[in-house]
């Protein structure tokens, strides 16, 4: 839980009363996520239409196949984007009785609650958005209908919160994709769900909440940050490449008011690149790996993957938007999908709780990102990664022990390469095995005397 209540819940316990405590919390220096107590890295996919458009033997399909690949949470949309309220599910079921935020359709949600209970059975956390933006801003793109009021808000919250406050693999995300308007209520309609949230499952100890932004420089905190409900910052990317979302990380990072912040939408796999496939092609496995590591050592306490085909679960005799070209079945081979494991591996090989990011450790700290330079540190040990492997040059003397133990670890297939011992003192120059484009490495440095295995 976010405080300790031990006391509390013992009273309630010898009372007899139920308690729904929740898994996530936290951490103590405000920085990481934990789960039962634990540290807990957060490698996500973005899978918005899995309620709305999978049925049950193809959500089955896709979570075994997430948890195979060791991710740990998905993001999935109740009310989904496409036309989420009219067309219905698999089953023939919409989400709402007359598109009425306060009467939700059991049926509908029996299949949403068949999906979350399949996801714990294989280890994963649902970011569960209760709504796609649109719902509440149709803007000049969304489908809408807009169905929210600060009343109804509360109401639906509050409804999803009691059904699901015994659920211990959900984090909630709000927003959708969107902004709040200026000059609207749009953030007293946002403020609303998140007091239903936690009213229904009795109070904010008990439930992880954020907001799912569009691009903006400051993520979700541009709104909440001061909320009492909202437990850490999220971004989106834009699905651009080269855009200094690492920039926008470490500001946020360092507010007064720490909270935890991730990139919770970053350049897709597969993508249109800026939404310009004439000009631009798509995206690749390269550039969804290059926004994995520059945004988790630039202070990211996790990172979410997106494929453009799988977000929209595309699929025979489904409209394709902006251009997705195989079906997400196979697309969830490709590679930078199966690449994220790394990432999590290699952070997870290290003390996780001390971990900080730390551009002093190197001299080349302000590239821009197609060859940035991006490192973190804990006490004992050291990453620093080169987007394009071009050579650096680090300052020693920043973590721990008089040797330290040196690896190359491949971000495309997480082989270590074992470098000589480095005396901990003065500056060294680095040369990664090769260089130019889609050649990204990490340098792993390590205290000796901690026997640490390799990365």
């Amino acid at each position: 839980m976010k405080s300790n209540q031990t006391y509390f819940i013992f009273l309630l316990l010898l009372f007899g009363f139920s308690v729904s405590a929740q898994t996530f919390s936290v951490s103590e220096n405000k920085r990481f996520l934990l789960k039962d107590g634990k540290p807990f890295f957060w490698l996500g996919d973005t899978a918005w239409e899995l309620f709305h458009r999978l049925n049950r033997e193809e959500a089955d399909f896709y979570l075994k196949k997430r948890a195979s690949q060791a991710y740990t949470v998905i993001q999935a949309v109740a009310l989904a984007e496409f036309d989420g309220l009219n067309e219905p599910n698999p089953y023939g079921e919409k989400p709402l009785i007359n598109n009425d935020p306060t009467k939700p359709n059991e049926a509908y949600f029996k299949h949403v609650d068949f999906i979350i209970d399949k996801a714990a059975e294989y280890g994963l956390t649902i970011g569960f958005l209760p709504t796609w933006g649109d719902k509440l801003n149709k803007s000049s793109w969304g489908k809408g209908p807009e169905v929210f009021t600060v009343d109804n808000a509360r109401i639906y919250g509050k409804w999803l919160s009691i059904r699901y406050k015994n659920k211990k693999n959900i984090i909630w995300i709000l927003g959708g994709d969107r902004q709040p308007r200026d000059n609207s209520n749009d953030v007293e309609v946002w403020r609303a769900m998140a007091a239903g949230i936690v009213e229904g499952v009795g109070g904010n100890d008990n439930a992880l909440i954020t907001y799912h932004p569009q691009p903006n420089k400051e993520g979700s905190s541009q709104w909440f940050h001061d909320d009492e409900w909202f437990d850490f910052n999220m971004f989106q990317n834009g699905h651009c490449r080269d855009t200094p979302i690492y920039d926008n990380i470490k500001r946020s990072y360092d507010r007064t008011v720490i909270k935890p912040v991730i990139d919770g939408e970053p350049i897709y796999e597969d993508h249109p690149v800026c939404f310009n496939v004439n000009d631009l092609g798509t995206s690749n496995a390269y550039d969804v790996r290059k926004y994995a590591y520059l945004d988790l050592f630039a202070g990211a306490f996790g990172h979410t993957y997106g494929c453009h085909d799988i977000w929209q679960m595309y699929s025979a005799n489904r409209e394709a938007v902006n251009g997705p070209h195989i079906y997400w079945q196979e697309a969830m081979e490709l590679p930078g999908a199966r690449q994220m494991q790394h990432a999590r591996r290699l952070i997870e090989s290290r003390p996780f709780l001390d971990r900080v990011p730390d551009q002093s450790l190197i001299v080349e700290n302000d590239l821009a990102a197609s060859e940035r330079i991006q490192a973190t540190r804990g006490k004992d040990y050291a990453f620093i990664y080169s987007a394009a492997g071009k050579p650096f040059t680090v300052n020693l003397g920043r973590i721990s022990g008089t040797q330290l133990n040196a690896y190359w670890f491949d971000p495309k297939n997480g082989k270590v390469q074992e470098i000589n011992k480095v005396e901990n003192k003065g500056t060294q120059k680095f040369t990664p095995p090769r260089s130019g484009y889609g050649q990204d490495w990490v340098l792993v440095l390590d205290d000796a005397s901690k026997n640490f295995p390799k990365p």
